[in-house]
């Protein structure tokens, strides 16, 4: 029977792994690491926290799309929680931590990142939803929402909790990583193809619905004679989607295949070298999700700029006076959730074409 090492401090595991925590944080890259997660971490806490606090403020996103975008934005706030606890349990310090205290930290870790990976997955297959049926909105109830966010965090804490209840290494050290020394490598090589497969799921939601939306472009274009939001409306959408993709794959997959690596016993692919940079780059997801999701909405921004700056909200209103409230378009456009022909991208944005803003991109 194999002994268990439940009372050791992590020194023991990293001494066993042959990780050293002590050289490789100090000096000019320790600064530049903290430096940039700090950074990241505060314009994390901000950006999501107006996030949340938009949907809540303005009814016009009391729907489902917005429900579970102010839940991503609830995720990567976790998520620089998660980072600052990290910051202060890293480096030489990992030596002196519990075995306890370790899988708290990379549970938080865990738990947020998978919140976050979950909760893309979700908002995809929403727009999947309503862009198939040529809706503004899709037709999830508040109750199914909330079913839907319960899901993600129960989902997110039961991953970020599996090492803890057992699939980890204490009582074989053979078996432990490199990168995490009481993980188990099987489960790093489940964890890191349980994301890859997710991720791969999500590029074939918005493969479908981009080739749906240049088809609907090119049908559009043949058929309308005036109306230039009629096609620019899928454009918009398109690079929505491509600009999302990008992000993720560029944030994430470097740090799965790192952590594939590590669960198949790599020890020469100089994992030890990249870990941490990698570890900043799946963090920078956290922080382009806001961008990418909120800020290229024009109502969302509109709500976010005047909780900033409440002072230039009446000068904000004079310069929008003339225009219409894209939230009213669609509404008028669409009052039973019909048909989005004339354009909806994530909810509430319209073209502008007919508005006499068709110069504009």
């Amino acid at each position: 029977m194999n002994e268990c090492y439940y009372d050791k401090r992590m020194d023991f595991f990293y001494n066993k792994t042959n990780t050293d925590t002590v050289d490789e944080w100090t000096g000019l890259q320790l600064i530049v690491v903290l430096c940039f997660g700090t950074f990241f971490c505060l314009f994390i806490f901000i950006s999501n926290s107006l996030v949340i606090a938009a949907v809540v403020k303005n009814k016009r996103f009391h729907f489902p799309f917005y429900y579970l975008l102010a839940n991503l934005a609830a995720a990567d706030f976790f998520a620089g929680i998660a980072y600052v606890f990290l910051m202060f349990n890293t480096g030489p310090v990992s030596k002196t931590l519990t075995v306890n205290r370790w899988f708290l930290r990379q549970g938080l870790l865990d738990t947020s990142l998978t919140a976050s990976l979950v909760n893309l997955l979700v908002i995809a297959v929403e727009r999947h939803m309503s862009i198939m049926r040529m809706k503004i909105h899709s037709n999830l109830t508040k109750k199914r929402v909330t079913f839907l966010i319960i899901s993600i965090w129960a989902i997110a804490i039961f991953m970020g909790a599996v090492p803890t209840l057992g699939w980890n290494c204490l009582c074989d050290i053979t078996a432990c990583s490199s990168l995490a020394p009481i993980y188990s490598r099987s489960y790093l090589v489940f964890w890191s193809v349980l994301n890859l497969v997710v991720f791969f799921i999500m590029v074939v939601v918005y493969i479908r619905i981009y080739m749906y939306v240049q088809r609907k472009t090119n049908v559009l274009s043949s058929h309308t004679s005036g109306s230039i939001s009629r096609r620019r409306t899928p454009v918009k959408l398109m690079k929505t989607v491509m600009t999302l993709l990008g992000a993720f794959v560029v944030c994430w997959t470097p740090g799965l295949v790192v952590l594939l690596l590590d669960g198949l016993n790599c020890t020469y692919c100089g994992i030890q070298n990249v870990k941490r940079w990698f570890l900043l780059l799946a963090l920078l997801n956290s922080v382009m999700n806001p961008i990418i999701y909120s800020y290229k909405d024009d109502e969302m921004w509109s709500t976010m700029k005047k909780m900033i700056c409440c002072s230039s909200e009446d000068k904000s209103q004079d310069r929008r006076s003339s225009r219409i409230p894209s939230a009213v378009l669609c509404r008028s456009m669409d009052t039973s959730g019909h048909y989005i022909e004339d354009g909806i991208i994530q909810g509430t944005i319209c073209g502008k074409g007919d508005l006499g803003d068709n110069g504009n991109s």
